[in-house]
């Protein structure tokens, strides 16, 4: 028989539980990591406390303790994290009341962070200085994250039966499992499959890249173990001898996204090509864009609305 929690069981058990029971097989194993790192806070601060004694006093004050060490937005995730096992405690009956009713989100203050993407010169100066020969090689690994935007994993995982380069598109219907030692895996979520619309000269070239490799084969993950630090170090080189801001390969999806938005691309043309869920994953992570863009609008709404005097 499945054990049956009393009020007066600890908290960390409760979630322990509760993530073993919700949570392991019903989500991607990097957001079970998550889980299983508020877990571990959750046992460092407060590793007594009863869920009868998960007042909203003391609910506030894990998030406080928690926030003393991470800034706001981290802050918030273990708050969701945490408030879902709460919540159900409460249908139980194992705690009396939601203490997670107005909780009150702080945080550390952000550390200034550096540009994460290139502008449409830099990324321009960066692509043309890359050494593309005529074997695959971590440039052109490069290449076909900034024309795509797709994510490090997507791109590891293509093969050149994704190409149609009839219609120029490329599939991303999979990823690469490099944090577990390789192997197809499934892609982020279902908006993540999609078809990825490519530029003649991103056909051209890959159409003599991958001419005589195996179809069902990815192209770049070619052992079985691979590192993103190893692709990171490559364009950290690139970066500081060219003297444009040094990104990620992370940072070359941002730049994608953004050159994107900066030509008016429409937000849901640019989630789409993203994989991105939702519109709103698309606004918030480029926010500090779409307020530009939306004061150069604001401009040329005044301009146009003086003319017509």
């Amino acid at each position: 028989m499945p054990y049956e929690f009393q009020p007066t069981d600890q908290l960390k058990e409760y979630y322990r539980n509760w993530i073993s029971v919700y949570k392991e097989g019903a989500i991607r194993d990097v957001t079970l990591s998550k889980y299983k790192m508020s877990l571990v806070w959750i046992e460092k601060l407060v590793p007594d406390l009863k869920l009868c004694d998960v007042t909203r006093t003391v609910y506030q004050q894990i998030i406080n303790e928690y926030a003393k060490e991470h800034e706001r937005q981290t802050t918030m995730d273990f708050h969701h994290q945490l408030k879902g096992a709460v919540l159900d405690a409460v249908d139980e009956g194992l705690i009396p009341h939601d203490p997670t009713r107005k909780v009150i989100i702080k945080g550390k203050t952000p550390a200034e962070k550096k540009r994460k993407y290139l502008n449409q010169f830099e990324l321009h100066t960066l692509l043309t200085n890359l050494t593309l020969g005529e074997t695959v090689s971590w440039d052109w690994f490069i290449l076909l994250v900034a024309k795509t935007g797709m994510r490090f994993s997507e791109a590891l995982a293509v093969t050149p039966a994704d190409f149609d380069f009839a219609h120029q598109t490329i599939s991303v219907s999979k990823t690469w499992n490099y944090k577990e030692g390789g192997g197809f895996a499934p892609t982020k979520n279902r908006s993540s499959v999609r078809k990825i619309q490519i530029d003649w000269q991103v056909v051209m070239q890959f159409a003599t890249l991958v001419k005589d490799l195996p179809a069902d084969q990815p192209i770049f993950a070619t052992d079985k173990k691979v590192y993103n630090s190893t692709v990171n170090d490559l364009l950290e080189r690139y970066c500081k001898k060219l003297g444009i801001p040094v990104i990620s390969v992370h940072g070359l999806r941002h730049t994608h996204a953004s050159i994107l938005l900066y030509a008016g691309v429409s937000i849901a043309s640019v989630a789409r090509r993203l994989g991105h869920a939702s519109m709103t994953t698309t606004q918030k992570t480029y926010l500090h864009v779409i307020q530009e863009l939306e004061n150069q609008d604001v401009d040329l709404v005044m301009r146009s609305l003086s003319n017509l005097t």
